[in-house]
């Protein structure tokens, strides 16, 4: 069964239990700061594995509360899949209650469990009452008809039936798959002495592995993954969707921030100025005038920035939808359909949210005309819409490109047509297509990947294609891994000897640390003759570490340095060379075993051996008790 993994959020006011009820799930207690513990307040983002079932991994973030905690909040639930609106029962719907709604319905969070907390503090009548007005505070909204669980998480009243139900749940949430580049917003930094800068997050996209070469952006300080963790346990890999902490090596704490984004590919763009739609709070509000400042929380980054209106002059509560740009004081990450949050930075309140609709926005003029173009960008050209799917999915026929289009047949088609011309799209065998960008994206991967094989088994003539295709299998198909191996070969841009694949200008050699140690055994070897010892007789007491050594020894079959006499003894090739030649001088066109042995004046148990290896080189053939030159001088 394939492995899900997935964050979900606890939200909702200060004092409704929150925390408690992250604890009664998982066992453990995420107020982890000791002013969280004086205070009884969460400060901090706090996460917390939730127990596997069917291969569904889940951790959950207990979400600050406290309104002056706003950032957090929305730091954490950038990001989550589905959320747990967490409601007391002798309190109800409070305001800071009202605000996280708004937050978690601009964020595009579609999934919402209701848990109504603290159930043994109230009678029927009352949890009636709450349960109603939980019910009208969210009809026309998108968490409209969420399932509602009662729970105490004292006594552990409707503990496992909130469990149950958020499996329940998240088997109706498209699971984030790990294909596309690797993108994580960093929520938390911290140092752990011995080891360095930690940085903590979900994983918005794509996978990281162990060893990984990262960017930290917006600053491109090039970084390296020491060390993956997912909930304090250690992992060679973290994909989509996972909270996880990476130990980063070449920067120092105070060179990150929260916000960061951590990409492992160039096609992250760092922009300050975006081009949105706006959507704005239920209520209203005082009215905001043109370029007036405002406070952008975007993933994990808050930017204080200014609003540019084109067909108004103030901003005020509207149902409708406002194209709009944001002109930020400082860069940021993100793409196209990222969600965001405006605040107001005085008096602080909420004001709206939405997407974005250009990460990269331009200077435009006043009036309808601008407005217009936004909204052409908004609603994306065809090929806008097909390169949008081929970023999800990576690889798609036409049917399903349609599909995820709902353009139509003839549109969708000349579209491709138009792409794949100017190779912006490229077609693969069986009528799937992918984006340009992504086989060079593919290309790279492979190129670091065979860069670090190269690095780690210089005696080895590559990485075998399986193995290749496998170590990079969780962020592409594998049709399309294939595809681009035959490409990039066919290229120049790899090379393939039999099962293995290299980089063109790579050729196997002898690592430079044990280079002389090494030179010394094959010397060795090769003054033995014909008459060679066994191979461990000549790497005995060697420093050079026991996987070298038996690297070494197929690294000398493989160059042709060295052929095997029996399963444990090699003869150089000059030994070889020199006794083939000796052979062929003191013999005719036919041998026996006797003529041999005069020849060449070695025992039985030389000769024997060389004569089969003669055979196997298909130099000599063998009839009966005599061996016939395939072709001498």
């Amino acid at each position: 069964m394939a492995e899900t993994y997935y964050t979900i959020g606890m939200a909702g006011h200060i004092d409704h239990g929150k925390t408690t009820l992250t604890k009664a799930l998982t066992e453990i207690d995420t107020d982890r700061l000791k002013e969280e513990k004086e205070r009884g307040i969460s400060i901090e983002l706090g996460y917390a594995p939730l127990k596997t079932e069917k291969g569904t991994h889940v951790s959950i973030v207990d979400v600050p509360g406290h309104e002056r905690f706003i950032r957090q909040m929305i730091a954490g639930v950038a990001g989550i899949d589905l959320v747990v609106l967490v409601v007391a029962a002798d309190e109800g719907v409070m305001p800071q209650t009202e605000e996280h709604l708004e937050i978690l319905q601009f964020l595009g969070i579609e999934r919402c469990i209701v848990a109504i907390s603290k159930i043994d503090r109230v009678d029927e009548i009352m949890l009636e009452l709450v349960t109603e007005d939980i019910k009208d505070r969210l009809t026309g909204t998108i968490f409209d008809g969420a399932p509602y669980v009662y729970v105490d998480s004292v006594s552990g009243n409707g503990v496992d039936e909130l469990r149950s139900t958020i499996f329940a749940e998240l088997e109706n949430v498209k699971f984030r798959d790990a294909y596309g580049s690797f993108r994580l917003p960093i929520d938390q930094v911290f140092t752990v002495p011995g080891q360095g800068t930690i940085v903590r997050g979900t994983i918005y996209e794509g996978i990281v592995q162990k060893g990984s070469q990262l960017t930290l952006l917006p600053d491109g300080h090039k970084v390296r993954a020491r060390q993956v963790q997912v909930h304090n346990e250690e992992q060679e890999e973290a994909r989509a969707g996972q909270r996880t902490a990476i130990n980063l090596g070449g920067v120092e704490r105070e060179q990150v921030n929260r916000g960061d984004v951590l990409v492992a590919s160039e096609h992250f763009l760092v922009t300050d100025t975006i081009d949105v739609t706006l959507q704005l709070i239920s209520k209203e509000f005082t009215p905001l005038k043109q370029r007036a400042p405002v406070k952008v929380h975007v993933g994990t980054s808050e930017v204080m920035g200014r609003l540019v209106l084109f067909d108004r002059n103030e901003l005020t509560q509207t149902e409708g939808e406002v194209l709009c740009q944001i002109r930020l004081d400082e860069e940021i990450v993100v793409r196209r359909g990222d969600r965001f949050i405006v605040r107001r930075p005085t008096p602080v309140e909420t004001l709206g949210g939405g997407w974005v609709i250009e990460p990269k926005g331009g200077k435009y003029r006043f009036g309808n005309e601008t407005v217009a173009t936004l909204k052409q960008k908004q609603q994306g050209t065809p090929e806008d819409l097909i390169r949008t799917a081929l970023e999800q999915q990576v690889v798609l026929n036409m049917k399903e490109l349609i599909q995820q289009t709902s353009l139509t047949e003839p549109v969708a088609e000349e579209t491709i047509r138009q792409a794949t011309a100017d190779e912006r799209i490229i077609a693969m065998p069986a009528g799937k297509f992918v984006l340009a960008k992504t086989v060079l994206q593919l290309r790279d991967d492979l190129q670091d990947r065979l860069a670090e094989y190269h690095e780690n088994f210089p005696l080895r003539p590559g990485i075998g294609k399986a193995e290749l295709i496998q170590s990079i299998a969780a962020r592409y198909p594998k049709a399309f891994i294939e595809f681009g191996l035959n490409r990039f070969t066919e290229q120049e841009e790899l090379t393939k000897n039999g099962q293995y694949i290299a980089l063109p200008d790579f050729t196997p050699h002898l690592p430079s640390k044990w280079k002389v140690r090494m030179e010394g055994i094959i010397s060795s070897l090769e003054q033995a003759g014909l008459e060679a010892g066994k191979w461990e007789d000549y790497v005995a007491g060697t420093p050079v570490p026991a996987e070298y050594v038996n690297e070494l020894s197929l690294y000398l079959l493989q160059s042709g340095e060295a052929y095997r006499l029996t399963d444990d003894t090699l003869i150089h090739r000059t030994a070889f060379q020199q006794s083939l030649d000796t052979l062929k001088q003191g013999t005719g066109d036919a041998f026996g075993l006797k003529e041999a042995k005069e020849a060449l004046g070695v025992s039985r148990k030389y000769l024997i051996p060389f004569l089969e290896l003669l055979d196997q080189q298909k130099l000599t053939v063998r009839h009966e008790d005599q061996r016939k030159w395939r072709q001498k001088g």
